[in-house]
């Protein structure tokens, strides 16, 4: 059981590293990047394509990351807003890691880029333990879920800068009840932000690409209590891990850790790696893998 946990924060704390590395260098060359998570079936996709075409009607210059554990239909419903969008089929994997958002960002992502949206794997799990050099994390739900979604997924919603609402032209039929939604949002995260949003109504739209550009305009993005208290608590070398019962997978020689009780590790706490090289950037494509 200690050789698990032990594991388990090496390959937290490398993420780490490898995130606090992307955020500066995304940083210095005018990008910000906004983590979506959600569970599947939230209509994360639609929302992104909604926001996607809004911005390139604004002249905003966005660009957009999907992955997914196989197929390349987000991908190509992205793509139908005429903004740069690449696919990353994770192969089984549960979740983006730095790292791999690093290589995939790695000669495709446009100099000009001053917002990149990342679809995460819909998954409100394993995702929530992993920083992605994100300067805002967003976490959406939809009315279908119930309102205990966030009591279910405190690391989730504990961990988010923003939350998000989706499918609202369906509340009433599906019974939704907002304020005992908002209720649950605030006792896992005080403050955070709720915004209400349809696709399909149109009710919220750029919500999302006003935050976003706020956030990289230099406005302070919300500070949950819990990434907070963990900067006060941890583990001799400055990473904090919480874990419940986890174990780890190896995945083509790497190994990832997968937090299965809805408390993970609390990203965004490392320095950067000296010797990693800034990734190279050489235009951008429409769609690939």
């Amino acid at each position: 059981m200690c050789r698990v946990v032990d594991l388990q924060q090496a390959v937290l704390a490398k993420n780490d590293l490898a995130a606090q590395v992307l955020r500066a260098e995304l940083t210095a060359r005018g990008t910000t990047v906004v983590n979506l998570l959600s569970s599947p079936g939230s209509g994360k996709t639609a929302l992104l394509e909604r926001e996607l075409l809004l911005a390139r009607e604004r002249g905003v210059p966005v660009a957009a990351l999907t992955a997914d554990l196989a197929t390349e239909n987000d991908a190509v419903r992205l793509a139908r807003s005429g903004v740069p969008v690449k696919q990353v089929l994770t192969d089984g994997l549960c979740h983006l890691e730095a790292g791999m958002m690093g290589r995939h960002l790695d000669g495709w992502l446009p100099e000009e880029t001053r917002l990149l949206f990342v679809e995460n794997v819909g998954n409100l799990v394993c995702p929530a333990s992993y920083d992605l050099g994100e300067s805002l994390r967003v976490v959406l739900a939809s009315v279908t879920e119930g309102e205990d979604k966030p009591l279910k997924y405190p690391t989730a919603f504990g961990l988010a800068q923003l939350v998000v609402v989706t499918k609202t032209d369906i509340a009433e039929a599906v019974e939704f009840d907002e304020a005992a939604f908002r209720r649950n949002v605030q006792q896992v995260n005080p403050g955070v932000e709720v915004v209400l949003t349809s696709a399909r109504a149109g009710t919220g739209g750029g919500l999302l690409l006003e935050r976003a550009l706020a956030v990289g305009a230099g406005a302070a993005a919300h500070a949950p209590v819990m990434a907070r208290a963990a900067q006060g608590h941890t583990h001799g070398h400055g990473h904090d891990h919480t874990h419940g019962d986890g174990h780890v997978h190896d995945h083509d020689g790497h190994d990832h850790d997968h937090d299965h009780d809805g408390h993970g590790h609390v990203p965004g706490h490392a320095q950067p790696d000296p010797d990693r090289r800034p990734p190279a950037h050489h235009g951008s494509v429409t769609q690939t893998r």
